[in-house]
Order: structure tokens, then C-alpha cells, then sequence
């Protein structure tokens, strides 16, 4: 018997053998059946972990025990503003690559402010207002879900939706089969002639039933007794944003009294209920598109933007933004158990991100003895006139200023017959004067050499010669821009790069990593997972970690 079973042992291990790459190879043949990228617009990796005590088991608690978390994960470009964030996190790139060099930019051709999802050539679809003139021509780059588009047989459904319109276009890229944001005008989401001419009958339905007056019924009031939010500071504090019709930023917010003082149906992305609405239309477009049932991989961009707009008024220490994320993450919950139950649980694949971080208040770092000020941008701008009228005569020289960025007439000074890299490097010499600028740097070197690292490094990957400026500035850590009120981002400081990265659903094992990761890698890694080409731009590698 000895003998017969060594005679057989062979035989069982070949056979062991072959199962196991059969099933090995029918995983790897496997898809998930939908994807699913959620951006929260501001959001800090530590309120992963800051607000935690609060949030359900069922939200972002359990897409961290049950999924693959990359803290370390950063932006590795300048400046981090929503648009180059959503840009960056579908293509895989930065602004040198994609073009998206900010939300806005300087256009030198016709001597104005660019948006950069600005389109003039489409109209809107479901408003009569010109909130959808807007489109992804601005991004010269595929975006992952381009690539899944143009993989295959072409089958696969790409949806895209969110507050703001750059935050549906630009995850949406140039092949969505719809991209829908909110229009503040009348409370619906509408689209743009790029995409369609008429909205699908499940958009038109889910704006009938009017969810946006709904919630702007509602008294926001914290989730929890306003004593037990001790992870965020006092609840009126210096600096913070106060609404037409209160006497002081603090709750509660009767909304149904405040709404036509702050902007009516606009005044709900200013809500914990401005997330909610997108967590809602997210989940009628899963029904309405029957995402992850059409035999081929479907695509779902959801960004939330409510965040950043609280964000910006209240800070990051604010009550607000702490009762916001609570509310943000039962959002989240419904959204997974939607998912769960439509397209079966590990049968999606998700991840959860942010497009920029958010600095503090100045005023509040003041208050605690912390290093922080603010500079007043028109002040500088006004400044650098004077010395460069001084230095060459009358005339404009500096026709914009913007995303710190400096903008000479290039065409006077060429008429003149100057040296453009000399003025260039006397504005920076000229820049250092400034008290809350700590640096500046030409757009000549930025251009013509090569950095690997630092603010230089961040400054060269944010850098789009067309769209871009010629001297850039640095602030100081924990200066902004003279706001009345809140804060803002835009730097390249940990505080504005540093956010959240998780995984979760098919293909993901649970773990964690410290290892430093871009944002740029995030696109390679779901065109890696799905097995199609990377976005055109690409420069970030697939996380190894997750296969």
C-alpha cells in the first residue's frame, strides 16, 4: 500500500497542479463588474482616523477593515486645487501632462481668466441656464476611464457625477456616456451637448422629485450632542464663516430660514446634504444605467464636494466639517450597502481618495501661537508693477495673476526687444521682499531643467507652459491669501498633500502600507487591475502591494 500510494502521489500532485491553475487562471480572467472612484473634495488622510470614534461600522470604518489602505499617499505636483486633483487622480498624471494647470488659469490668446472645463461651443442639457457650457476638452489626456471605453468591445458604461461640474467632467473624461452635476440655479443635475441632447429619463425622474427643496427643509443640527465633538475646537471660532442671516457661525442652521439670504438652491453645496444628494444620484444612476449588470465592466465617478466648500468656510478644526464627516460617512454606508445589494457584493471594485488636502485658519495657528499669516496677493501684484514700471518704463507688463503664478507681456517685452529671462529673475529676486513668500522661482528654469524633488520638483510636474505663469511663488507654511474669511489650498505643504487612499471589494485584500505612494499611481493601478492600457500621460506605477 506503501508503494501504490507513492506510485499515485505524483499523480495527485499533477492533478493538484492543474486545478489550481485552472482556478488561478479563471481569477485572473475574472473582472469586477463595476468600478466605483469616490473623491471627497478636501479631505485629509487623519480624518480617517480624527473623527473615527463617531462613524459607523459600516462606512469608512469598513472600507478600512475590510480593504487595502495606502496612508502615506500624496500629491506630487503644485498647485492642489480641485481641478488638476481630478485630472490627475483619472489620468494618472499631473498639470505638465494633462494641462489642467489649475481651476482656472490665465489665457494669454485672449487676455482672460480660463476655467478649466470653460466650453462655449455646447450648451446646457436639462437647465436653461449656461451652467452646462462646460466639457473635458481643456484635458489633452486619456483618462482611465477613456482607456476602459476604448478597451474591448467598447460595452463598457462610464457614468460620472458630483456637485461641481469639474468634478463630473474631468473623472468622466472624454467618452462618458454621461457626466451630471448640480445646477444652483433650480436644484437639478444637468449635463452638457458634448455628451447628449436630451437627459436620459431616469436623470429627468430623479430631478421631479425635487430632493434638493426637500432637504433644504431640514435644521442642520449635530449628529451627536455638541459637547461630545471634542476632535474639533470651540464651535465659534476666529475666522470662520458667517451666513447672511446668522449673528455668529454657530449651530444650529435652520436651513429653510437661511436659503434665500445665501444663494437659495446654491446654498445646499454649502450642506451636509449637498453630499447627500450626490450619494443619491449616484445610486439612480447604478438603477437608471443598470451599472455592473451589462456584461462588461461599468465605470461610476462619484465626488463629493459639499466637504470642500464647508471646508473652506469653517476650517479644518471647525464643529462643521466634523459634523459633515459624520454625516458624510452614512452617506458612504448607504452607498456600499446599495452596491451590495445591485451589483452583489465583491463583484465592485472601489476607491476612495481626495483631490487636495486644506490648510488651517492663519488666524486660529495665531491664536495658538503658531507660525501662519496672510498675503495680500492684489497688493503684491500692485507692488510688482510699481518696480517693474521703475525699471522699464510705462506700460503692462504683468497681465495676470493667479494660482500664485505671474503673468508677463511677453509680447511687449519682445516688442521692446528685452530679455525675457532677465525680467523673469529680477521679479524673483524682487518677490523675496515679501514678508509670507519664501521662495520664487522662473518659469525659464521651472522649463528648461530638470528637478526630482521638493517644492521645485512638485512646481515642474504643475507646470504646463501654455497655461502656467512666468514667475511662481511659494508662501510660507501656513500662509494663504487674505480671505475674509476661512481657508484654502493650493500649496504643495503635507497639509495639502496628504490624503486618503483605500481599496476595497473585488481583487483587494485587506492590509495597509506607510509605503510613500503619488496619486498619480492611482490610475495605473485600476488600468492594471482591469487589465487595459494606461492612461496616455501616465507617469505613476501600479501600487504592487494591491496585486
Amino acid at each position: 500500500m506503501y508503494r501504490k500510494a507513492l506510485f499515485f502521489a505524483p499523480f495527485f500532485l499533477l492533478m493538484a497542479a492543474v486545478s489550481f491553475g485552472q482556478s488561478t487562471k479563471e481569477k485572473d480572467a475574472a473582472k469586477p463588474k463595476l468600478v466605483v472612484g469616490i473623491v471627497v473634495d478636501q479631505m485629509r488622510e487623519e480624518f480617517l482616523y480624527r473623527f473615527a470614534d463617531k462613524y459607523s461600522e459600516n462606512g469608512f470604518k469598513r472600507l478600512m477593515r475590510e480593504g487595502f489602505n495606502n496612508r502615506n499617499t500624496h500629491y506630487n505636483y503644485i498647485p492642489t486645487f480641485t481641478g488638476p486633483g481630478h485630472a490627475s487622480v483619472y489620468t494618472g498624471s499631473t498639470p505638465a501632462g494633462h494641462g489642467i494647470a489649475g481651476n482656472s488659469w490665465f489665457d494669454r490668446n485672449s487676455r482672460s481668466t480660463m476655467y478649466c472645463v470653460s466650453d462655449t461651443t455646447v450648451e446646457t442639457v436639462g437647465s436653461d441656464s449656461k451652467k452646462g457650457l462646460m466639457s473635458p476638452k481643456n484635458n489633452v489626456a486619456s483618462t482611465v476611464t477613456d482607456e476602459l471605453k476604448l478597451s474591448g468591445s467598447g460595452q463598457s458604461k462610464v457614468v460620472s457625477v458630483s456637485i461641481k461640474d469639474r468634478g463630473a467632467i474631468l473623472p468622466g473624461g472624454h467618452m462618458a456616456d454621461g457626466a451630471y452635476w448640480y445646477d444652483g440655479t433650480n436644484g437639478r443635475f444637468i449635463s452638457s451637448t458634448f455628451y447628449m441632447e436630451d437627459l436620459p429619463k431616469w436623470v429627468s425622474d430623479f430631478n421631479a422629485r425635487n430632493l434638493a427643496d426637500e432637504y433644504l427643509k431640514n435644521n442642520w443640527n449635530t449628529l451627536f450632542p455638541i459637547d461630545k465633538y471634542t476632535q474639533s475646537a470651540e464651535d465659534d471660532r476666529a475666522g470662520e464663516l458667517t451666513f447672511e442671516g446668522k449673528k455668529a457661525p454657530v449651530f444650529p442652521y435652520n436651513l429653510k430660514k437661511l436659503r434665500k439670504k445665501n444663494g437659495d438652491y446654491k446654498f445646499l453645496t454649502s450642506t451636509p446634504w449637498g453630499n447627500t444628494i450626490v450619494k443619491d444620484v449616484a445610486m439612480a444612476a447604478i438603477e437608471g444605467e443598470n451599472l455592473g449588470n451589462n456584461g462588461e465592466t461599468d465605470f461610476l465617478a462619484v465626488s463629493f464636494s459639499s466637504t470642500d466648500i464647508i471646508g473652506h468656510g469653517f476650517g479644518p478644526q471647525s464643529k462643521e466639517i466634523q459634523d459633515t464627516y459624520l454625516r458624510l460617512d452614512r452617506d458612504i454606508a448607504d452607498l456600499l450597502s446599495f452596491l451590495d445589494e445591485k451589483v452583489g457584493e465583491g463583484n465592485y471594485m472601489l476607491f476612495l481618495t481626495s483631490d487636495h488636502g486644506v490648510a488651517e485658519i492663519p488666524a486660529y495657528l495665531m491664536e495658538k501661537k503658531q507660525p501662519a499669516g496672510y498675503l495680500s496677493f492684489k497688493e503684491v501684484k500692485s507692488q510688482m508693477d510699481d518696480y517693474l514700471e521703475k525699471m522699464l518704463g510705462e506700460g503692462e507688463w504683468i497681465i495676470g495673476a493667479t494660482n500664485d503664478q505671474i503673468y508677463l507681456n511677453q509680447k511687449l517685452i519682445a516688442e521692446k526687444g528685452l530679455d525675457l529671462d532677465d525680467i523673469r529673475k529680477k521679479l524673483v529676486n524682487y518677490s523675496l521682499n515679501f514678508d509670507g513668500i519664501t521662495a520664487a522661482y522662473s518659469a525659464s528654469d521651472i522649463y528648461r531643467n530638470e528637478y526630482t524633488q521638493g517644492i521645485k520638483g512638485r512646481l515642474q510636474l504643475g507646470y504646463y507652459p501654455k497655461r502656467s505663469g512666468d514667475v511662481l511663488l511659494v508662501l510660507d507654511p501656513a500662509w494663504i491669501h487674505a480671505y475674509p474669511t476661512g481657508t484654502t489650498h493650493g500649496s504643495g505643504y503635507t497639509y495639502d498633500t496628504h490624503v486618503p487612499l483605500l481599496w476595497f471589494g473585488w481583487g483587494v485584500e485587506q492590509g495597509e502600507s506607510v509605503k510613500y505612494q503619488t496619486i498619480s499611481d492611482i490610475a495605473p493601478t485600476v488600468a492594471f487591475k482591469l487589465k487595459i492600457k494606461t492612461p496616455n500621460s501616465a507617469i505613476g506605477q501600479p501600487i504592487k502591494e494591491l496585486f
